[in-house]
């Protein structure tokens, strides 16, 4: 026997799985949120590390600025 299912694209039928494309999206905005956080954190605790201080003190900077701003990205 055929099976009648639908496969094909949206356009001739296919059932789409809203559930898992809103997970996906979802998973995709954080991060791309958090992700932007972390290079910007970066570049700023390497700006900070080679003109004012030193190594440890640009790490000390990139793990405030990350903290806080997970914080403020919640």
């Amino acid at each position: 026997m055929a099976d009648h299912t639908p496969t094909g694209p949206v356009e001739l039928g296919a059932q789409m799985d809203y559930a898992e494309h809103d997970r996906t999206y979802k998973a995709f905005l954080a991060l791309a949120k958090y992700g932007s956080l972390v290079c910007a954190a970066i570049l700023l605790a390497m700006a900070f590390g080679f003109f004012v201080g030193g190594f440890f003190s640009g790490v000390i900077l990139f793990i405030v600025i990350t903290a806080v701003g997970a914080l403020i990205l919640r």
